[in-house]
């Protein structure tokens, strides 16, 4: 099937329309679930469908992922092009004595009816036998922060 690494059209959407809270101040919950290359997720995905093809079964994985923690608050600052840009991030999150293959990931937001917020393409199948899968997220500033939006996009 296919993944698109991106934020996705409905959050695009719904971030100017106040649905999604980041924080500081009672903050949604966010959760991140795996999916098998049998999965379609891309810019189109509106929600976390627990009965969607293709969430990863295995040990150690429970169906709608790990809950995530807000590891940065929006922020801004310019980014290494000299543009303003809001970032916030999450702490990296592991799945422990785990046996799966994941191919990719859905970020949402449990609080707001399980509302999509960003696709994760691993660029390949991740195995992962009777050990730690980590999903690591990139350094939370204006150029690499998981969730970025800029004046000049």
């Amino acid at each position: 099937m296919t993944f698109a690494q991106t934020a996705t059209t409905s959050f695009i959407v719904e971030l100017p329309q106040g649905i999604h809270n980041f924080g500081p101040t009672a903050p949604d919950t966010f959760k991140i679930a795996l999916y098998t290359a049998a999965a379609t997720l891309d810019a189109s995905t509106t929600v976390y469908n627990p009965a969607a093809v293709g969430q990863v079964v295995g040990t150690g994985y429970t169906a709608g992922g790990n809950t995530l923690t807000i590891s940065v608050t929006p922020v801004a600052a310019n980014n290494s092009s000299g543009t303003p840009t809001a970032y916030w991030s999450f702490a990296n999150t592991t799945w422990s004595g785990a046996s799966f293959t994941a191919r990719g990931a859905l970020i949402y937001n449990s609080t707001e009816g399980n509302k999509s917020v960003a696709v994760l393409d691993f660029g390949s199948d991740k195995t992962v036998n009777n050990s730690t899968f980590q999903i690591v997220f990139p350094t939370p500033d204006a150029n690499s922060a998981i969730v970025r939006i800029s004046s000049g996009a």
